[in-house]
């Protein structure tokens, strides 16, 4: 019988709507939205020690415009798919009784073993406290969250531990045709407490590159 069956993938899912945290003596409630869709993926890929690269994408069920692709490192050197994550299309959420903007998450499962580095991988816990910077960068609207992500690590060094998408803005305080992207970096030492001059210059690195990539401007 099993040889019967056809291949079963294996995939993580997840709906996200409504309440996020709800309000109480922390601050207001925060809704549920795209980011923690994101972030969702994020983990999975963290937990198998890779991270994952993200592109705009139109995938369905999601909303054409608000959708994003998932790729993680193969082990070939190559990206591979990884999955999918954003808001639902409005007639998916109005098809399911959906409030709008409810955001969702696909990934593969069998993607993340088949690309998980090998035994002994983990690197040790550094001791020493991380030092958290947070830019938010101009950049013309045809440029992926992903892509300014990547630049923004390449650009850090070896001391930057993360870095994650926190915001994303399009206002009367951006030009039209732009939005601003603000990430939040955690840079770290495995030996040593980073100097003020570390943190800066590390910082400095990352928006520089994203500057020679994409001509993003950094807002105050």
């Amino acid at each position: 019988m099993q040889a019967a069956l056809p291949l079963q993938p294996w995939h993580l899912g997840a709906v996200l709507t409504g309440a996020w945290r709800p309000a109480g003596w922390a601050g207001a409630m925060e809704p549920a939205s795209w980011q923690h869709a994101l972030a969702f993926a994020d983990v999975a890929a963290a937990a198998a020690g890779v991270t994952v690269r993200r592109l705009a994408d139109d995938h369905a069920p999601f909303h054409p415009g608000r959708c994003a692709k998932l790729l993680v490192p193969g082990v070939d050197g190559t990206e591979v798919l990884f999955g999918h994550a954003g808001e639902l299309h409005p007639l998916v959420c109005r098809a399911f009784g959906l409030p709008s903007r409810t955001a969702a998450v696909e990934v593969s499962l069998d993607v993340l073993v088949e690309v998980a580095p090998g035994p002994g991988s983990i690197a040790p816990l550094s001791p020493h406290p991380v030092a958290k910077e947070d830019v938010a960068l101009v950049v013309d609207e045809s440029v992926s969250a992903g892509e300014v992500q990547t630049a923004l690590a390449e650009g850090a060094g070896d001391l930057l531990e993360s870095i994650r998408l926190f915001d994303v803005y399009r206002g009367t305080q951006v030009p039209e045709g732009a939005k601003s992207l603000a990430f939040g970096l955690r840079f770290r030492a495995a030996d040593r407490t980073l100097k003020d001059a570390e943190i800066a210059a590390a910082r400095d690195a990352a928006v520089a590159e994203a500057v020679r990539a994409f001509g993003a401007v950094q807002r105050a």
